[in-house]
């Protein structure tokens, strides 16, 4: 959330961590963080804020997302993704099996195309 711009405390953190755990596990599931994402999306100018939110991701600003860098970003979350649920996101991410997401493959994945 800092990367998109935002900074919510640790308590708002927790209470959008209890709002997107829908089926209350404690972990938030990859389904329920891309209806997370989509809910930041939904005012302003949704193309730049998603072309932002990809640019934070891409620390190296080589217009793809690698794997390393989307795993250390998940692994570092307030409640960090489990090593399975990453492999998953990554797997269905990466369409064109290049092992790096692009700004389109960013986009099917958040809902955004």
């Amino acid at each position: 959330l800092r990367s998109m711009g935002q900074n919510p405390t640790d308590s708002e953190v927790n209470d959008m961590i209890n709002e997107v755990d829908v089926d209350g596990s404690g972990v938030v599931e990859f389904s329920e963080f891309v209806k997370f994402l989509g809910r930041l999306n939904t005012e302003g100018d949704k193309e730049n804020e998603v072309q932002e939110c990809f640019r934070r991701f891409d620390a190296e600003g080589t217009g793809k997302i690698s794997a390393a860098e989307l795993r250390f970003v998940m692994t570092h979350l307030p409640v960090p993704v489990p090593e399975k649920e990453i492999d998953a996101i990554i797997r269905a991410a990466d369409v064109n099996c290049d092992g790096e997401i692009d700004l389109e493959e960013f986009k099917l994945m958040i809902g955004k195309d």
